[in-house]
């Protein structure tokens, strides 16, 4: 929704065509380059934190192996197993692999589900990037008179069916999702196309 925002504005503003793109692109890569580092950033706060759970998780483990062994039990029986039960669970996961059964059944870790910065950076830039793709080919396919009203039915129509699809796969109701979108997405490229109309008058 920014670029489509940041199209909307420099257009009204009556900015030649090649500016409205050039700012596009600009829009294009340094959001995509923000989204990226916030997401690093933000996950890799996660593995940090993963990673201090662990470690001190290695240190009760050597320190108390057999209380350990009763934490793990203890699990176990919380969930549904009987006592004798849980304990030869237990003692057969802590001798396979101590550390990883209490991050699992304890700590709630595993390796499908650990944290991954570089993989979670590259998606989310990825996916900026394709979302602002398609106003950039709006613009650079529509003539200079027709740009606004192009970009904002185009912005609109692709925006309400994000919407659509995310509130189908939460399992919301599909209008409503479309229609939050919509009206969110209609305001903030009005008020970026008013500041760009009178921004173009003071220049």
């Amino acid at each position: 929704m920014s670029t489509f925002s940041l199209l909307i504005g420099v257009a009204a503003s009556h900015a030649p065509h090649n500016s409205v793109l050039i700012a596009g692109v600009a829009g294009l890569v340094a959001g995509a380059m923000s989204m990226a580092t916030g997401e690093y950033v933000s996950v890799h706060s996660q593995a940090d934190t993963e990673k201090a759970l662990l470690d001190q998780e290695r240190i009760e483990l050597k320190a108390d192996k057999k209380g350990e062994h009763q934490e793990l039990m203890s699990i176990y029986i919380d969930r549904g197993l009987d006592p004798a039960l849980a304990k030869q669970v237990a003692e057969q996961l802590m001798t396979h692999d101590a550390l990883g059964a209490h991050a699992r059944d304890e700590l709630g870790l595993s390796k499908t589900l650990r944290a991954r910065p570089l993989q979670a950076a590259l998606a989310s830039a990825c996916s900026f990037a394709i979302g602002a793709a398609l106003p950039l080919a709006v613009v650079a396919f529509a003539s200079e008179t027709n740009l606004i009203p192009m970009v904002s039915v185009a912005s609109l129509l692709f925006l309400a069916i994000l919407g659509g699809v995310s509130a189908h796969v939460g399992g919301a109701n599909v209008l409503t999702g479309i229609m939050r979108v919509t009206f969110w997405s209609a305001l903030a490229m009005g008020v970026t196309a008013g500041i760009g109309a009178l921004f173009g008058q003071v220049g």
